[in-house]
């Protein structure tokens, strides 16, 4: 199963929505930085409209959504790559997912403390990339150094030189190394890495209520950053998805209508992040067969 890892600075709402992401998650949600130490993990159903129909067209006895797995990872703070705050953790448990969703504090709140004082998303962007980009550039720097001397009697070893150079250059340029173009053998060459800014992206901009409909400044400048990655940005808000947790369906409705949005940002995020993994839905149906599936 694929896994998409919930990243972002202290406080900005990564825990809440990962509670409201897998409904009965177990990951506390506090006011005060490295509440999440240990990252918790969910596994979470994609939603998809056509299982119900089909399920009746068939009589289906059983539905199965395709799944994937959501990992709640520590905060990060600015020198993470050098070990501050829990940075060694953190890095090491972002190479162990398949893509990242960074959530992005685009709302404020007096009484929710900003590890660095004041909102600026792209500031916080920029500081969890940096980190990311640093982490990288030591690890291939390191690699450099040992293929380089395999690389005079080696064409394997030639040819992966090539594409960490290329890595490097863009690293440098202050570009994430998923920014590089690999053929699927170079991309081999180099999967042993797992590099962190290799790794696809998707911005989760955590808005207030009042926002969630129309976004605000602030997701704007998101966007903006975003389309130079070429990234996804998702407007999101954990506040209210944390309240319609416990609501019943119909209840869950008239409070979105309230907020005039069709459905809530969750939906469109685990759809988003599912597209970023890269995935496809197989789907298959029986009469009275617990054979509804989505793989």
């Amino acid at each position: 199963m694929l896994r998409a890892g919930i990243v972002g600075l202290p406080n900005v709402g990564k825990s809440t929505l990962f509670n409201a992401l897998v409904a009965n998650a177990k990951a506390e949600a506090a006011n005060f930085p490295f509440c999440t130490i240990e990252p918790n993990v969910g596994v979470v159903s994609v939603p998809d409209e056509r299982l119900d129909v089909l399920a009746k067209i068939s009589q289906s006895e059983k539905i199965v959504p395709t799944r994937i797995e959501f990992v709640d990872i520590a905060g990060l703070v600015k020198g993470a790559s050098k070990g501050e705050g829990l940075g060694n953790q953190f890095l090491a448990n972002i190479r162990e997912v398949d893509a990242i969703v960074q959530v992005v504090r685009c709302f404020d709140d007096p009484d929710i403390i900003h590890v660095s004082g004041s909102v600026d998303p792209v500031r916080d962007i920029e500081i969890i990339n940096l980190e990311l980009a640093l982490a990288d550039l030591d690890q291939v720097n390191k690699r450099i150094e040992r293929v380089r001397k395999q690389a005079k009697n080696s064409k394997d070893a030639q040819a992966e030189l090539t594409v960490l150079e290329q890595i490097i250059v863009a690293l440098d340029q202050g570009k994430p190394a998923r920014q590089v173009n690999l053929t699927p053998e170079e991309e081999e060459l180099i999967k042993s890495l797992g590099l962190l800014t290799r790794k696809p992206i998707i911005y989760g901009a955590n808005v207030s209520e009042d926002d969630l409909a129309t976004g605000n400044e602030w997701v704007e400048q998101v966007r903006k950053l975003a389309e130079t990655e070429g990234a996804k940005v998702v407007i999101i808000s954990a506040q209210v998805e944390a309240e319609l947790v416990d609501l019943s369906p119909q209840e869950r409705q008239e409070f979105l209508e309230s907020l005039n949005v069709e459905e809530g940002g969750l939906k469109s995020l685990i759809k988003a992040t599912y597209e970023l993994l890269g995935l496809r839905t197989y789907l298959t149906t029986g009469h009275r067969k617990p054979a509804l599936g989505q793989f």
